[in-house]
């Protein structure tokens, strides 16, 4: 029964559930909270479809969260889970405990990207982590979504209440040292390329992009 979040908008990225540990239906758990075992502070968790996961129990074993769910009681039922987003719904995070330039990378989703010009390169309609750093995925009506690093050199400003950020579409990637648009053509991500991981409750991420303190990455 589908009993989570009502809509997928509300969802909020906390961990993803890997390979089954041992023969008592743990699994472990890769969890993008600042201290992987805050992922347990939530209660329970959903995944896409809106299916319930109440953590019984969690432990750490090498960084990595090992958790067992009500109702998976053996390594058949674990190892079906292999791969399952873990969500919780924005709402229930709550924003008093952030500090004041701290946000979740959900409330990111929906902003939209200008330079200092004031020209538009799109709308954030997700961010990716490939392993390199953290990326914004840029989205113009009618033409094809680009990557952006979300770096302090690309994303110089965050405007939350304004709906924007400021970026500088150079150091994006998004524009060549002579002026042409060229790289916005091919979508990659522009040179600087390292991003930051933010951390905490789904990353509440600090105004400067840093590694600052908190409690989730909250992929949107």
């Amino acid at each position: 029964m589908s009993n989570g979040p009502k809509t997928p908008g509300s969802l909020v990225l906390m961990g993803t559930i890997g390979g089954a540990q041992g023969l008592r239906g743990e699994v472990r758990v890769k969890s993008y909270t600042e201290d992987p075992l805050a992922i347990g502070e939530y209660g329970t968790l959903y995944d896409a479809g809106g299916n319930a996961y109440e953590v019984l129990d969690i432990r750490l074993h090498k960084a990595m969260a090992v958790m067992r769910f009500r109702g998976i009681n053996d390594r058949t039922a674990a190892e079906k889970l292999n791969g399952t987003d873990l969500y919780v719904d924005r709402d229930s995070l709550d924003d008093e405990d952030l500090d004041e330039d701290e946000f979740f990378y959900a409330d990111l989703e929906g902003l939209e990207a200008r330079d200092a010009t004031g020209r538009s390169w799109g709308t954030i309609t997700a961010i990716f982590d490939f392993g390199a750093g953290d990326i914004l995925e840029l989205t113009e009506k009618g033409k094809r979504a680009q990557l952006i690093p979300f770096s302090e050199a690309s994303v110089l400003e965050i405007d939350l209440e304004g709906g924007s950020i400021l970026i500088d579409p150079l150091a994006a990637g998004l524009i060549n040292p002579d002026g042409d648009d060229d790289a916005e053509a091919d979508g990659r991500p522009g040179p600087d390329g390292s991003g930051a991981t933010g951390k905490g409750r789904n990353r509440p991420q600090g105004g400067d992009k840093g590694q600052d303190k908190g409690k989730d990455k909250g992929k949107g």
